[in-house]
């Protein structure tokens, strides 16, 4: 409410140009509406963190700078509703609507993200993340966040635009040793093999930040790499999610592809350094689409299509997601003159 501060239910309507609200009387709507907020020139905020205890609101500031904040009653629900006000917001405009639709369904990870500036900005006092004490099956935990509340906090900061892209970078900052998960519900899902399931975004599920917030990586662990293969043109560069070849999990890499000589290597975005994690000579490989009428035998976990294979001449199998049949046309187009 604008004059007393409660919350009250009330029936929307979405219009092109206009959000409806109607009084609920007796389990009905009333036939006038109540109100109105027109969209044209309004701001959407979702997910809205100014309220602590209300994680489902979005809220809207009019081009007349009044502030209307709406709750919803699920995570799907809001998303769904900000997604298509959004829309309604940019109506004149349908290639924004195509754009906020590709960001909705694809992931596009920042091109310098480090997680330790994440951790960081999660830590602060004033901004960061809101821990909690929670009860769960009797056990009390101090100073925890839920899944779901790391995933709005990471898209309010915008460090991601989209529900999947947040639980890959959450998901990597468990891997990375920065969060750990605390109750039954979310140490379960880290029995899967899959580390795109592990990490989940649910309000049921606690995490807390881990004591050591720095992975040790021994010197065996680390590649070395001729510089001979690090001196080609770059022909190509951008972010693929890539499947691992002992674990089978998913991982976001960003892929260098140089020519003279043809090489294809990948970098870990969380790490600070610039070398490459992994690579090989493309001379003698094969490379192919993938169709997603099917997961092939070698494939595991979460996939979300657009996948391509590499085939080296020794005979591994590396299998690579793009964000869009597009993209991943442009990879395979580039890559193959190279082979």
């Amino acid at each position: 409410g604008h004059i007393v501060r409660n919350w009250k239910v009330r029936w929307f309507v979405l219009l092109q140009d206009k959000l409806l609200y109607y009084k609920i009387e007796g389990g009905k709507k009333e036939p006038s509406p109540k109100g109105k907020i027109l969209l044209d020139g309004c701001t959407i905020t979702c997910p809205c963190l100014e309220y602590e205890n209300r994680p489902l609101l979005i809220k809207l500031k009019t081009k007349t700078n009044t502030d209307y904040f709406l709750e919803c009653c699920s995570r799907e629900e809001r998303d769904s509703w900000a997604l298509d006000i959004t829309g309604a917001i940019h109506a004149g405009h349908p290639v924004q609507v195509q754009e906020l639709h590709r960001m909705k369904n694809s992931f596009k990870l920042l091109e310098n993200i480090s997680l330790h500036h994440i951790v960081e900005r999660m830590c602060d006092s004033s901004t960061g993340i809101k821990l909690t004490r929670n009860l769960e099956q009797g056990n009390r935990y101090k100073e925890t966040f839920t899944g779901s509340a790391l995933v709005d906090w990471l898209i309010s900061n915008s460090f991601a635009v989209s529900r999947f892209e947040a639980v890959t970078l959450a998901s990597m900052l468990m891997e990375e040793n920065f969060i750990k998960p605390v109750g039954a519900r979310s140490t379960e899902a880290t029995r899967y093999s899959d580390l795109s399931e592990q990490f989940l975004d649910d309000s049921t599920a606690l995490y807390m930040f881990a004591e050591s917030s720095k992975k040790n990586i021994s010197s065996k662990e680390e590649l070395q790499f001729n510089i001979s293969e690090l001196s080609g043109t770059i022909v190509k560069q951008g972010f693929l999610v890539k499947q691992g070849h002992k674990r089978k999990n998913w991982k976001v890499r960003r892929f260098v592809l140089r020519a003279d000589p043809a090489f294809l290597h990948y970098y870990d975005p969380t790490k600070e350094e610039n070398r490459p994690v992994g690579g090989f000579s493309l001379r003698g490989c094969l490379v192919s689409a993938l169709e997603d009428n099917g997961v092939p035998a070698g494939v595991k976990g979460n996939v979300q299509g657009n996948l391509f294979k590499i085939i080296t001449k020794n005979d591994i199998h590396y299998y690579i997601q793009a964000s869009s049949k597009a993209e991943r046309a442009q990879w395979i187009e580039a890559i193959k003159p190279l082979t």
